[in-house]
């Protein structure tokens, strides 16, 4: 089995669409023995899916009428970044704190836009491909960032949701 943490700041919004995402794409056959787990760098712990993160999901046609009411925010650890085989971040300053917060982990964490951009698809398994990026040392840039949609309108969130389907859509083919 294959944990993913997928991490964003809040846990509110980009991270829970991309988990949820992804989570939709594994259950399509892509990529069966994935386990996804979202977290946030600095959350409200046991908050649920917004509204606005809800009719943003709900605005991509394979996602229509699917449930998104399970979700609570928790605050990433230590341990959750030491067990994962990947972390998924929304942006560079995510993939800063993982550095600096437990470098262990530094190796397996990049952002999603760098993953669907350098990672080579398999085989060989997913760990060779990951070690292969030498993600402690890569070079960060903000231009890799997922824009948080928190605080925006309805459009705002929308477009975070279409960029990260598209995303999702190329991870997932990687994994």
């Amino acid at each position: 089995m294959t944990e993913l943490l997928v991490l964003c700041t809040g846990n509110a919004a980009r991270s829970v669409m991309a988990g949820f995402m992804l989570d939709h794409l594994r259950g399509d056959g892509a990529v069966e023995d994935l386990h996804i787990v979202t977290a946030g760098t600095h959350t409200i712990d046991g908050q649920p899916m917004g509204l606005r993160t809800r009719s943003a999901l709900s605005t991509i046609p394979e996602l229509v009428g699917a449930a998104f009411g399970g979700h609570r925010s928790r605050q990433v650890y230590e341990k959750d970044l030491l067990r994962a085989d990947l972390v998924v971040a929304m942006e560079a300053d995510h993939v800063r704190f993982v550095r600096r917060e437990v470098p262990e982990a530094a190796d397996r964490t990049a952002t999603i836009r760098r993953l669907c951009e350098d990672l080579p698809a398999g085989p060989p398994a997913l760990a060779q491909r990951v070690a292969g990026l030498m993600l402690s040392d890569a070079p960060l840039s903000d231009d890799e960032d997922v824009i948080d949609p928190a605080g925006g309108d309805d459009a705002t969130y929308v477009t975070c949701v279409v960029e990260l389907w598209a995303l999702c859509q190329k991870l997932v083919t990687l994994l």
